[in-house]
């Protein structure tokens, strides 16, 4: 059953940190926005993949001869992350980048209402219906039937790439030798560990793990356990298994890697349980409703951003957004993690035109799935910066509108200017 057309402004697809900076900066820039989202809350993978905390995004400067931090996320993502902090109901934690996800949840919807975002759950895209270089509708299957939306702008906040790919947006998949994508993870928490012995028995614990996996007792291929603090009592976060060789765009291959995932998970669960007296009590407390995938399609975008261009800071004319997370690489086919690791005060930016699919006047891409390459794109993929290139997209958006000009036509010194109004920090 197709219901009738309904026409927005702006509609963007994906309810994720990307998503969800859009829809507030389309918003708040005087539009109507349709936020679209498959799951049933809005935060992406902090929400449905659990993936925590907020990975490092600032830098030292030296000003005057005094050395300060400088925070290269600002803007939507500054006030985001000071709502978060402000939720204190779970107490203390060891890292205040530390994420809960339902506090995520609700203050997300809280924005939303607040900003007049119409949000739309539960709505997985499943088509997108093209005139010439413009996307004229986008399909979406809901409990009530297909549902069709017009826009005058679209926004791809999917990480996937998934409404560029309907539409017909030339994309890549992963390193270019075979295209094998970065590991997919299933994170999950076990509750109930003595957290202070836990972080004195690091080392051991990664010793006997690797003790275990040359015997041959663990199947997982990831080289250490990988482990974080969480914001409530006896609960820890782990980001440690590791399905390789699933290409994520294929969807029988990643519903193999979430059972796989699972099996990985209940290894890891019995290893610590079984060997070591902090996690003697352990239960499992949750694995993540949905596998986290790194890395998937990437756009061939007018201007497509290279790992040379990252490593020498550079600062594009039209850029949006800034970064300096490390060449974060999980190895695709195994084993291992290759890091490379900016300088203190180095960042480069990223250029609006990333953001813009050749094909196409009316679309933007926010979030892990721009144009840049498969080493770039393992430093733009973090949580804080999707935020940025999604307030930037939404932006561009607003202005678009105002201007009675296309998307892909903003003029980029006006876009940069809005974004350092609304307190972005752009480079």
């Amino acid at each position: 059953m197709t219901m009738s057309k309904q026409h927005f402004d702006l509609v963007v697809v994906g309810g994720g940190q990307a998503g969800c900076a859009a829809a507030l900066s389309g918003a708040r820039g005087g539009m109507s926005v349709l936020l679209v989202e498959a799951a049933g809350s809005l935060g992406g993978a902090a929400v449905n993949g659990l993936v925590t905390p907020f990975r490092p995004f600032t830098t030292k400067v030296t000003e005057n001869g005094e050395e300060k931090t400088l925070a290269l996320s600002q803007g939507i993502f500054t006030e985001l992350f000071d709502a978060y902090k402000a939720d204190g109901f779970y107490g203390k934690q060891r890292d205040t980048r530390a994420i809960n996800a339902e506090s995520m949840k609700l203050i997300l919807d809280r924005k939303m209402r607040e900003a007049g975002v119409r949000v739309l759950f539960h709505a997985t895209l499943c088509g997108a219906a093209r005139e010439g270089r413009l996307v004229r509708s986008v399909s979406v299957a809901t409990i009530g039937g297909i549902l069709e939306f017009e826009a005058d702008t679209f926004i791809d906040a999917t990480g996937d790439a998934t409404l560029s790919a309907f539409a017909g947006v030339e994309f890549r998949l992963g390193r270019p030798a075979d295209s094998l994508c970065q590991p997919m993870t299933l994170c999950f928490r076990l509750f109930n560990i003595d957290k202070e012995a836990l972080w004195k028995a690091r080392g051991e614990i990664q010793a006997l793990y690797k003790t275990f996996q040359d015997e041959g007792k663990i199947k997982n291929p990831r080289d250490n356990v990988l482990m974080f603090d969480t914001r409530l009592p006896g609960v820890v976060h782990f980001n440690t298994t590791r399905i390789v060789k699933h290409d994520p765009t294929d969807p029988f291959a990643v519903s193999e890697a979430e059972a796989l995932a699972r099996e990985q998970a209940l290894e890891m669960f019995r290893f610590l349980k079984e060997n070591f007296d902090c996690c003697r009590n352990a239960e499992m407390m949750a694995t993540a409703p949905s596998i986290g995938v790194r890395e998937s399609r990437m756009i061939e975008a007018r201007h497509v951003l290279t790992r040379d261009e990252i490593v020498a800071g550079t600062h594009f004319p039209d850029g949006i957004a800034a970064g300096n997370y490390d060449i974060d690489i999980h190895s695709p086919d195994g084993g291992g993690t290759s890091h490379y690791y900016f300088p203190p005060g180095v960042y480069y930016t990223i250029p609006y035109r990333s953001l813009l699919p050749r094909e196409f006047d009316n679309l933007v891409v926010a979030g892990r799935c721009i144009g840049a390459t498969h080493e770039a794109q393992a430093s733009i993929r973090i949580m804080p910066i999707c935020v940025c290139t999604g307030e930037a997209a939404g932006a561009a958006a607003a202005l678009a509108k105002e201007s009675n000009v296309a998307v892909a036509d903003v003029d980029a010194t006006l876009l940069r200017a809005r974004l350092r109004a609304g307190g972005a920090f752009v480079g």
